[in-house]
């Protein structure tokens, strides 16, 4: 029998032909071959850079694609948020609060008392109030009542400072009191929630 196929030309122009991935017969062998890209490099960057990496080995750089944005547009800065939840409130470090707070207004009262009485004293009230009251409550058997003794200064004070520590010793208590029931309260329904932001 005889062989009708013929040479096998086909195969061998075929198997001539270079893969994608192999270099070609004819290039030099001192040049690292670099595969085609699916992009083409931009027109900067591809008269620059030099065709074999500059002969050290290493791929030309690709394009970095950055977003496009209008030039005159401007960033707007977030503000941050924080939503936090009061858990637990310490009694102690609430009642050390409370009793120096209720100590600045025991003092403050006591001062508004007297500045109050020494303004009311140069309007000359007192008198004014005391000696109308003194002639009604006059009597045959005596005289009236003196109402500018029985608010003089020293009274006042003593009087305001007595109020003063009763709303010390009321305040700290009260204060104390208040920080253990929230934190009862907040066992049960997860306590008081806040949402911080910092300023724009």
């Amino acid at each position: 029998m005889t062989d009708t196929r013929g040479a096998k030309q086909g195969y061998e122009s075929f198997s001539a032909s270079p893969l994608p991935n192999e270099r070609p017969a004819g290039q030099q062998q001192s040049q690292p071959y670099h595969p085609p890209h699916a992009y083409a490099p931009p027109a900067g960057e591809s008269d620059s850079a030099p065709a074999g990496g500059g002969g050290s080995g290493q791929p030309p750089q690709q394009a970095v694609r950055r977003p496009r944005t209008p030039s005159g547009a401007r960033t707007v800065p977030r503000t941050r948020k924080a939503r936090l939840r009061v858990a637990k409130v310490d009694p102690w470090s609430v009642m050390k609060v409370s009793f120096l707070l209720s100590i600045a207004l025991g003092i403050c009262t006591i001062i508004a008392a007297c500045v109050l009485w020494m303004t009311m004293d140069a309007m000359g009230v007192f008198s004014t109030v005391g000696g109308t009251i003194s002639d009604a409550t006059e009597s045959n058997e005596g005289g009236g009542f003196d109402l500018e003794s029985f608010l003089s200064l020293p009274r006042v004070l003593i009087f305001t400072s007595v109020i003063a520590v009763i709303d010390v010793v009321l305040a700290t208590a009260l204060a104390t009191l208040g920080a253990f029931i929230y934190n009862l309260s907040a066992g049960f329904v997860g306590g008081i929630e806040l949402t911080l932001a910092e300023d724009e």
